[in-house]
């Protein structure tokens, strides 16, 4: 869907952009061709956050075994209702995607399958939709996620820079994770004042889900001023608890969090985990 297409679908509903949802429609058709290929949706189970305009959903549908398209706008729901209208495999559902329970999605409407994830993501949810996917356990198969550069580099980001924290570490832990093409602000309508960036994320097969981890992650990063020792002492019922699995997990407990590579931290999940000692 270009520009012109984009441009005749607001005003036929009478819309305008809503910048305080971060409203920025993709209307780059070459882009969408390639996310849709990268999504590899076919015959599978799909979630797509912020469908927008639809101008990926009407295709996803097409390939997707099911489709779930999850929009918090009222008014696109209107515009998305029309477009899907007849289409069978697709449930439109009219809420906030950090209100939706993902548990009860898969075990119903996708049957108990493992599904992938196309999302177009405003800077101010992205954090907190990306630690939701990342830390839930929801047997996600691929992510691929249209975000802002400065979000996107925390994904890559290496131990003691700047942004690398908690969704670093679960990104690189589960996923394998590659950038897929930078868009201009001229990919959107209406454009943007900063450049975005697709990435994609594929479940590493290798990596086992650590229920363990999104909390020590969240405590070891509290205070990063601190070391690792101080800020996971509420996580154990001694200090002595607290040192023996850092020992075995040969961490140096003086190290910051922001210094360990994400290995380390699933280490030392997998080792709380399985010996109990907390």
């Amino acid at each position: 869907m270009g520009i012109t297409e984009t441009k005749q679908l607001l005003g036929e509903f009478g819309l305008t952009p809503n910048k305080a949802l971060g409203q920025n429609f993709l209307c780059d058709e070459s882009a969408v061709a390639r996310i849709l290929d990268a999504a590899d949706a076919d015959g599978r189970c799909a979630l797509e956050i912020g469908p927008g305009l639809g101008a990926l959903t009407l295709e996803l549908a097409k390939r997707a075994k099911k489709l779930a398209a999850v929009e918090i706008d009222a008014a696109l729901v209107r515009v998305l209702e029309r477009r899907l209208s007849g289409v069978q495999n697709v449930r439109l559902l009219h809420s906030d995607f950090l209100k939706l329970d993902l548990d009860e999605l898969k075990a119903g409407f996708f049957g108990g399958e493992a599904f992938c994830v196309v999302a177009n993501l405003p800077y101010y949810v992205t954090t907190p939709i990306c630690m939701a996917l990342l830390s839930g356990g929801h047997s996600i198969l691929s992510m691929t996620l249209m975000l802002q550069k400065e979000a996107a580099e925390r994904f890559f980001a290496p131990p003691s820079s700047r942004v690398y924290g908690p969704l670093t570490v679960l990104a690189q832990h589960g996923y394998a994770v590659e950038k897929l093409l930078s868009l201009s602000p001229a990919a959107y309508y209406p454009a943007p004042e900063v450049d975005s960036v697709v990435i994609r994320l594929v479940k590493k097969e290798s990596a086992a889900y650590l229920s363990a981890l999104p909390p020590l992650l969240q405590a070891a990063f509290s205070m990063r001023r601190k070391t690792l020792f101080n800020n996971l002492k509420p996580l154990f019922l001694s200090r002595e608890a607290l040192l023996n699995a850092l020992s075995a997990c040969e961490i140096d407990p003086g190290a910051r969090a922001e210094a360990l590579p994400a290995e380390a931290f699933a280490r030392l999940a997998g080792y709380m985990e399985e010996s109990g000692e907390r």
